[in-house]
């Protein structure tokens, strides 16, 4: 409601323009993350457009771009990961129902108001959380890095299938092409 009323006819062509801003800059980062979720492509593009829906709904504030994020990322990617190993039928329903359900649980805390006692939660907690997810982005990219494009699953599967030494320099283009985005990147 409160969205309708704050909506101004004055501004409709800068607020088009934010949203078609946001919808370009969102895009590519939402199908990267489907993609490292393991559920696909096309699941980050929904998962991109339910997520700024329900934000624009229950959101603090009515102008915010949401979307998937790296850790939300990898925490779905371990549960697709899990229940498609213990349930290869159904796996990947039973992931899609616990994401649902947490954001059931989301949308629950933020009628509860909630999130104001994150300040409570000790910034070393914070960091360390997101040192550690940031870690596993790093190893979860290192078969497609390195052009092992078959190995999948968690890190430590990762892990033991690079343990292999002799394959691990066998793909010289995928490497120098790593090598040469990291430098490109980083200068």
């Amino acid at each position: 409601v409160k969205l309708i009323e704050s909506i101004n006819l004055n501004n409709i062509r800068g607020d088009i323009t934010g949203g078609i801003t946001a919808a370009i800059v969102a895009l590519p980062f939402a199908l990267a993350m489907g993609l490292a979720s393991g559920a696909g492509a096309e699941a980050g593009l929904y998962g991109a457009i339910i997520t700024g829906f329900f934000a624009a709904i229950f959101g603090g504030t009515p102008a915010q771009v949401s979307g998937p994020t790296g850790p939300m990322t990898i925490v779905m990617s371990l549960i697709v990961t899990k229940y498609l190993a213990l349930y290869p039928d159904t796996g990947l329903a039973l992931a899609f129902f616990t994401v649902f359900l947490a954001g059931i649980f989301q949308i629950c805390f933020g009628l509860l108001k909630l999130g104001k006692y994150i300040n409570l939660m000790p910034h070393a907690v914070i960091s360390g959380f997101m040192t550690g997810i940031g870690v596993i982005i790093i190893v979860l990219q290192l078969p497609q890095i390195l052009g092992f494009y078959e190995i999948k699953g968690s890190t430590l599967n990762i892990f033991s299938e690079l343990g292999n030494v002799g394959q691990l320099f066998s793909n010289f283009g995928a490497i120098s092409l790593a090598i040469m985005t990291l430098i490109i990147i980083y200068l």
